[in-house]
């Protein structure tokens, strides 16, 4: 039975494993940086956990701007109440656990939550390959991002709430 719950702080050695399983040494967050966004923005910080396992995440701060910046990869500070625009840094699931609908899952309550909090839009990155399953779920590819992130091509893709 899949649960999803925010993140605490002893999820942290689990959700590294999983960050670098998922992504290349060069996009994958940081020790560092998973621990702070732990820290700094648990209420938009989900786990997805079968049998007491974590097998996928969600993350991400709530920023003023439309589109995702780099700075925000290392830079993070704590969410506003309400308003704002609700950003994915990370969405991941563990190798074994992918095609089985969890990362869909984590993206539906990630949005549950934002609604809630009357964020204006859900905005990310993500490369080429991905574009279909973002727009599977709403989601509106805006074109190439500026994020020289990993040395890769990025699509700003958004999904408005309100």
């Amino acid at each position: 039975m899949l649960k999803i719950r925010n993140v605490k702080i002893e999820d942290l050695p689990e959700l590294v494993v999983i960050e670098h399983l998922c992504f290349s040494k060069e996009e994958a967050a940081t020790r560092e940086a998973i621990e702070k966004r732990i820290r700094f923005i648990p209420d938009s910080f989900f786990v997805a956990e079968e049998n007491g396992v974590i097998v996928g995440l969600v993350n991400g701060p709530i920023i003023e701007t439309a589109f995702i910046t780099d700075d925000l990869f290392s830079d993070i500070k704590e969410n506003p109440a309400s308003g704002g625009h609700q950003s994915i840094l990370g969405l991941a699931v563990s190798p074994h656990f992918q095609k089985r609908g969890v990362a869909s899952k984590l993206l539906t309550h990630l949005e549950k939550e934002a609604r809630v909090n009357k964020r204006e839009t859900i905005t990310l990155t993500c490369k080429e390959n991905l574009i279909r399953f973002y727009e599977s779920h709403g989601y509106l590819n805006i074109g190439v991002s500026s994020s020289q992130h990993g040395g890769a091509i990025w699509y700003n893709m958004s999904k408005k709430l309100q």
